[in-house]
């Protein structure tokens, strides 16, 4: 069986916490090597069901996060380009404004 690894930092804590847990709630004190069995005991029979259960509950939170993901990464990838419909339409708009502002001159009358 695969038992669940952790870091050195992380087996101290653990360790502590037993041997406080054993202090606090037994008879008897737990010493560093029976601690340190008894997590060897933990990770190896409980972990993989933990892990497997965190597993499951992290597919579980991507599977309604991915549509959100998935529609967010159709993202324009460049600004400098083709002119998307959107800024064909403000350029449009911008021109059509600054044409009114520019007076209109009417052709010069022709004399015959």
């Amino acid at each position: 069986m695969i038992s669940v690894e952790i870091s050195k930092p992380a087996r101290a804590d653990a360790i502590a916490s037993l041997q406080r847990y054993f202090a606090e709630n037994m008879a008897e004190p737990l010493g560093d090597l029976p601690a340190g069995l008894l997590l060897n005991f933990f990770l190896e029979e409980v972990g993989p069901v933990i892990y497997n259960q965190a597993i499951r509950d992290a597919q579980r939170g991507c599977s309604n996060e991915l549509p959100i993901l998935m529609a967010n990464s159709m993202l324009t990838h460049f600004s400098i380009g083709p002119r998307s419909t959107q800024s064909a339409r403000l350029a449009a708009k911008k021109s059509s404004w600054a044409d009114s502002l520019t007076p209109r001159l009417s052709p010069a009358p022709r004399h015959l």
